[in-house]
């Protein structure tokens, strides 16, 4: 519960002060990406003490697809934040078990519990009201509803196929260094984004950059910490729904936001719907596997 705890405090407030450096400084959201990727070394560094790295073309494949989704949608997000408000984008992205839950239906025959049923249409609500603007303070959907969309779709099919890793074998701590290696393989790519290197900032940005990034990656490394010493079906849901929540109350603090009636119904759809597919899923594990013991240390799934 400690680690759990850390890990909805470092992302509730990663999420709500990581789009700063570009709103304070015009620091760059490719620059933003670049230091994201670099911090993820310090959770990797622990992810693979005790563990072997798995060099087998499959753990390649499967680590690589998990990665770029991954990393993708991190690139994705930076930018999003900077033209959109913090508190819609990440319940929508928490969205991300229905492309997940849809995805086991298609591709792997699985069936849907009545509790993913729930959380599936309460998702799908919870679009169609971030969609809607009623004039009472909300923002305007626009190019970061794409983005946002965009990105809990990419991370949905990470997790589907982080869980196909896991199937074959391949080590949590494994699948964690590929991510890395995904982020900064597309450190290039940010690059190319901005046309050049930028020089002219103050060192404050890279300094803030840096301090809100480490949360980030830091909150990574409690998750994995929390899922080796406590139940899965209770650690994921909670987390889930309590780093989002606390998004959304300091980034409303923050920027003395008014969210629409619509937006704030669409907040609670969101997280409630994620949390009832999460906590059902989790729970269909764990009957599939009730000894504890059986899961590898430091197990994320």
């Amino acid at each position: 519960m400690v680690y759990a705890s850390l890990l909805v405090a470092f992302w509730g407030t990663w999420g709500a002060l990581s789009s700063l450096p570009t709103k304070w400084y015009d620091y760059p959201d490719e620059m933003v990406y670049i230091i994201w990727a670099l911090t993820m070394l310090i959770p990797t560094y622990f992810g693979l003490r005790g563990v072997t790295f798995d060099r087998r073309p499959i753990a390649a494949f499967y680590g690589l697809i998990v990665g770029l989704t991954g990393a993708g949608g991190q690139l994705a997000l930076f930018h999003a934040l900077t033209i959109g408000p913090a508190y819609l984008i990440f319940p929508i992205i928490a969205l991300s078990p229905a492309v997940t839950a849809l995805m086991a239906i298609v591709l792997l025959r699985e069936r849907l519990t009545t509790l993913s049923v729930i959380g599936l249409v309460a998702a799908l609500a919870a679009l169609l009201l971030f969609n809607i603007s009623d004039g009472d303070g909300d923002v305007t959907a626009g190019s970061w509803l794409v983005l946002a969309i965009v990105i809990f779709i990419a991370w949905g099919v990470q997790a589907f196929y982080m869980k196909k890793a896991a199937t074959v074998g391949v080590n949590d701590g494994t699948t964690f260094a590929y991510m890395t290696i995904s982020g900064l393989l597309l450190i290039p790519v940010a690059i190319l984004m901005m046309g050049e290197f930028p020089t002219d900032f103050t060192w404050k940005a890279p300094a803030l950059t840096a301090a809100t990034q480490v949360l980030n990656a830091v909150g990574a490394l409690f998750l994995v910490m929390a899922l080796s010493r406590g139940k899965a079906t209770i650690v994921a849901p909670s987390t889930n729904a309590l780093a989002p929540v606390l998004t959304v109350i300091l980034s409303l603090a923050l920027y003395q936001t008014v969210p629409s009636v619509y937006a704030v119904l669409g907040i609670v759809l969101a997280i409630g719907g994620s949390t009832l597919m999460i906590y059902s899923d989790e729970r269909k594990d764990a009957v599939s596997s009730p000894d504890p013991r059986s899961e590898p240390e430091g197990s994320l799934t």
